[in-house]
């Protein structure tokens, strides 16, 4: 789903989902056997700890060298039960000019109009977070509440309850993303007013809207 929306690019990218009562996760790996992001199997997923070392899964298949980026979401952060990381080009952009995202549009598409003014940080370095020390920089920048993280000249990581939380998160952001920069395009692009963002934003996100958005996602990459 990650790959045929072009939110990331080639064998780029990764998504894990916490074992449920363990420190153990389930992860896309990377090697020399693997696919890509975009034509991942269940054979392409591996099982690691919380120390980021492959506990099972097929040989040829190794952790992601940042799989630190996943193990201290989860150490810091235990209502997690997914993390995405991916690299949408449109959004690596905004990072690389230090151009915010503006609130440009209410009913098109209110929840990621919630998710943009509930607040997105930015993880300022461009280096891969390929350590446990980059983790927990990391983590620390994308402290609770965050559900998503822009990485100057990277990407982004996107978290939530659910495999589904997380992947809508990182596509949410990406169209945030792609609605600012064509209207970047076309002139001077003016933020809706506040009265209309409060009203658009008040109360809790309708998780009820999540299930037949996955399903049409899920049927665009060909999955049942």
């Amino acid at each position: 789903m990650i790959g045929g929306l072009d939110l990331t690019k080639a064998a780029t990218g990764h998504i894990s989902a916490r074992v449920p009562g363990t420190d153990t996760i389930l992860i896309r790996a990377r090697g020399p056997d693997e696919m890509g992001v975009r034509y991942t199997k269940p054979e392409d997923v591996i099982t690691v700890d919380f120390n980021g070392k492959k506990l099972s899964g097929r040989d040829g298949l190794e952790p992601p060298q940042e799989v630190f980026i996943h193990t201290w979401m989860y150490k810091k952060r235990p209502e997690l039960a997914s993390v995405v990381h991916a690299h949408p080009a449109t959004v690596v952009l905004f990072t690389i000019c230090n151009k915010p995202l503006m609130p440009l549009y209410g009913a098109y598409d209110p929840s990621s109009l919630k998710l943009l003014m509930e607040g997105i940080p930015t993880y300022p370095r461009s280096i891969t977070v390929s350590n446990d020390k980059l983790g927990e920089e990391f983590s620390g920048a994308m402290a609770a509440p965050a559900r998503a993280c822009m990485m100057r000249g990277h990407g982004i990581t996107t978290v939530g309850g659910s495999v589904m939380e997380a992947t809508l998160t990182a596509i949410k952001l990406n169209e945030l993303a792609e609605m600012n920069y064509r209207a970047q395009l076309l002139g001077s692009p003016q933020p809706i007013p506040d009265d209309e963002i409060a009203h658009i934003t008040r109360g809790k996100n309708k998780s009820t809207h999540q299930a037949p958005l996955w399903r049409y996602y899920c049927s665009l990459a060909g999955e049942k």
